[in-house]
């Protein structure tokens, strides 16, 4: 069972909304959280900077809504190396999508790009199907 946390759920949206039109207008970047980890890895990026000020960003706001007293809790069913493999699988489809559901999803559909719809809309296909899938096929 999935809890729904509408109000937490929209202020979220809101939050991650309003970093992306901050980052696009003092900086001219889409924030697409992918490639951001990209540019921190790469050993020549000049930018790597102000990437991982928006990572680091990323980490700590949850850390502070903690101490802040908000309530989190994630369980899964499966272990640790499913949930590795997951995340390869993911980086993979990233890499060959050319932009995770951050860039997108957020970024990308509030520019109207068409590209970011296909994308958006593949992802949100993938999902429904996994979700569906797992929950109803393998009767977990």
């Amino acid at each position: 069972m999935t809890d729904f946390t509408p109000y937490a759920s929209l202020f979220g949206g809101i939050l991650i909304g309003l970093g992306a039109v901050i980052l696009m207008a003092f900086n001219g970047r889409i924030a697409g959280m992918t490639a951001m980890l990209g540019g921190v890895l790469e050993p020549k990026s000049s930018d790597s900077p102000w990437r991982l000020a928006f990572l680091a960003g990323a980490i700590a706001a949850p850390l502070i809504a903690t101490l802040l007293g908000a309530e989190f809790s994630f369980a899964s069913p499966t272990t640790g190396v499913v949930l590795a493999i997951g995340g390869v699988i993911v980086g993979v489809g990233v890499t060959y999508g050319s932009g995770c559901t951050s860039g997108h999803g957020v970024c990308g559909l509030a520019r109207l790009s068409p590209r970011s719809l296909v994308a958006t809309l593949t992802f949100m296909a993938t999902t429904f199907a996994t979700v569906t899938l797992i929950r109803h096929g393998f009767g977990v």
